[in-house]
């Protein structure tokens, strides 16, 4: 009875998984519920990546999220844990890497015995930093259905009814082989969305070269842990939270996307903008909602919202104010008869969010009319800015999450 159970649960999971749009955020599930299926205390989860130091086609495995229920509960509740960004070659040497070479499952039932035959071998310099000890673990390949190596999903300490650390069983590697083949063509389509969202990013960034890859998934890295923590706060419940932050996700990144409405005289100049070309510049936010406009879907609505108020501020002095983005007519002015800029809760929560995202960003970024500030120069900058840029609560927020910020930070850093 327990089998049926477990499948009908991962039958479940299939249609659950399906739902989510996002590559970054689907990976994080698969994680979380790959170890569920096995009762796994920890697990990491690696992509194929470029090799860019070979140059020559040749891919390794880089770690994108990595989780342990151990140590996660000595950390406050509603963080995160912090982890190493690292990357392996796929070759014989290490666990994830032989997995991923040979294409097979690898069930390990103790990490320090390691029988001396075998060609990979355990790095223990994690356990011996954290103090934590990984005894069992079971790897295996995420194949997409055209046959290419997406990635690894690692877990490791498989626990009993009783809480103890236990070997991986037979049962443990039939589950976990069902959820990885269906996981790899959610992971998949995923994969597509992305790519197809990057294509529209990488037309912006032939107009400006500002709007980079690394900076838009930068952007909304930072807009998710954002989101994570108000969540937090304001106790959303889990089903609200994971499809707003999947929209989230993919508005953030197409915050700027208006942009390639404007000027290349004006995108493209190495110098700060006139109070003209600043006015021209300002159009891109209702260029972007257009783009988004006459849909109905959750993540154009969202995305809408956060290319048309990202800028605008909480004091009510951005842009481009209460103007309707299809017509062009203004729908609010002040007494002389001037625009009237959103303010506090009129700005919707993405727009208030990605603004913090992509001016925390931006400031840390080399510009051709700047250099990247210091870091306490930037932190100095957001903390004067709350209540007059930026949500004040959104602010505290932010700083509460500076490892998670750091962190995303590191795993996308700005290409020479």
């Amino acid at each position: 009875m327990e089998d049926k159970t477990d499948f009908k649960s991962l039958i479940r999971l299939d249609s659950e998984l399906s739902q989510i749009q996002d590559f970054d955020l689907l990976i994080e599930r698969i994680l979380l519920e790959a170890r569920k299926v096995v009762n796994a205390d920890a697990g990491s989860i690696y992509i194929t990546v470029p090799d860019e130091d070979k140059n020559d086609g040749t891919e390794k495995l880089a770690i994108k999220y990595s989780q342990n229920d151990t140590m996660q509960k000595v950390i406050p509740p509603g963080q995160k844990m912090v982890y190493s960004i690292f990357s392996v070659p796929i070759s014989e040497k290490s666990i994830s890497g032989y997995c991923a070479l040979k294409r097979t499952l690898i069930n390990v039932p103790d990490m320090y015995n390691i029988p001396p035959e075998a060609p990979y071998s355990f790095n223990s310099s994690f356990d011996m930093i954290t103090g934590y000890k990984t005894i069992s673990s079971l790897t295996i390949p995420l194949i997409s259905g055209d046959k290419k190596l997406m990635g690894v999903i690692q877990v490791m300490n498989s626990k009993n009814s009783a809480g103890n650390v236990v070997p991986f069983t037979q049962d443990h590697e039939i589950l976990l082989t069902h959820f990885a083949n269906n996981a790899s063509m959610v992971l998949q389509r995923a994969s597509m969305t992305r790519a197809m969202v990057l294509r529209l990013i990488k037309m912006a960034e032939l107009r400006d070269p500002k709007e980079t890859g690394t900076h838009v998934n930068r952007v909304a890295g930072y807009a998710v842990e954002i989101y994570d923590r108000w969540a937090f706060h304001h106790k959303l419940y889990a089903e609200e939270k994971e499809k707003y932050r999947d929209n989230l996700r993919i508005g953030a990144m197409l915050h700027d996307v208006g942009k390639v409405a404007i000027s290349d005289t004006i995108l493209k100049k190495p110098a700060r903008f006139t109070p003209e070309e600043y006015k021209a510049m300002q159009n891109h936010t209702l260029q972007g909602a257009n783009l988004f406009a006459g849909t109905d879907s959750p993540v154009d609505i969202l995305s809408k919202e956060i290319a048309l108020t990202h800028h605008e501020n909480w004091d009510g002095s951005g842009y481009p104010g209460w103007i309707n983005p299809l017509t062009g007519n203004i729908e609010r002015t002040d007494d002389n008869g001037n625009v009237l800029g959103k303010k506090a809760e009129e700005i919707p929560l993405g727009g208030r969010i990605v603004a913090i995202a992509d001016v925390y960003d931006a400031l840390c970024s080399k510009r051709a009319y700047k250099e990247p500030w210091g870091e306490e120069e930037v932190f100095q900058e957001m903390r004067k800015l709350s209540g007059i840029k930026f949500d004040p609560e959104l602010i505290e927020i932010f700083f509460e999450i500076l490892p998670n910020i750091k962190h995303t930070q590191k795993q996308y850093p700005e290409k020479d």
